[in-house]
């Protein structure tokens, strides 16, 4: 059982998407979840996800509300982020077809293709072997889900599909993922992102 340090308090971007899930999963784990939704908000956390949604819209909003510029030199202190499907967009270097004027906090050494897999009715469900969440499958769910075209030498591949096309990343304190775990039922990836918090992973 993973304990945490008492007070660990992670941020969820609460800007748009699914974010309140990401919010109930952490709940579960005992851990103090903030909504973000203004600069001041990012004070005092140990980490921040940014949730799945709609990456154009939630990258305007960043804009709209500052946030950008702080959440661009908290990762580059050192903050944790973990990125989920839209999430994994913004965080970044490069986004191949995002529409013109799309914000980008361009931390991660990818590229990132949106909406790869198609609508919203090409979404789908598959199990995915994560080795560093242990031997058992991870079930991922894909919501217009964006693909990682190119990696860095600096990036770890997490996950692929059978297809080779890759679907989870690690790049130092940075996690990326094109799914969405928040809604599978299982926190090993909540886990992983806490354990890189703590410092231990």
């Amino acid at each position: 059982m993973d304990t945490y340090n008492p007070g660990t308090r992670i941020g969820v971007l609460a800007l748009q998407g699914d974010f309140e899930a990401h919010l109930k999963m952490l709940a579960e784990l005992g851990i103090e979840g903030q909504a973000v939704r203004l600069p001041a908000q990012l004070e005092d956390l140990d980490g921040i996800i940014i949730p799945g949604g709609e990456s154009t819209t939630i990258g305007k909003l960043m804009v709209m509300y500052g946030l950008d510029e702080p959440l661009r030199q908290a990762i580059r202190d050192g903050i944790p982020v973990w990125g989920t499907c839209a999430g994994l967009i913004l965080l970044s270097k490069v986004t191949d077809n995002a529409k013109v004027g799309q914000p980008l906090l361009a931390s991660m050494d990818i590229r990132t293709r949106r909406n790869a897999f198609g609508s919203q009715r090409e979404s789908f469900e598959t199990d995915l072997s994560v080795p560093v969440l242990g031997e058992a499958p991870f079930h991922a769910v894909f919501i217009r889900g964006p693909l990682i075209e190119e990696v860095g030498p600096g990036v770890e591949v997490l996950a692929t599909l059978d297809d080779g096309s890759i679907v989870a990343v690690r790049e130092g304190t940075l996690l990326g993922t094109a799914f969405h775990p928040e809604v599978s039922g299982d926190p090993r990836f909540h886990h992983y992102f806490l354990r890189i918090v703590q410092g231990v992973m």
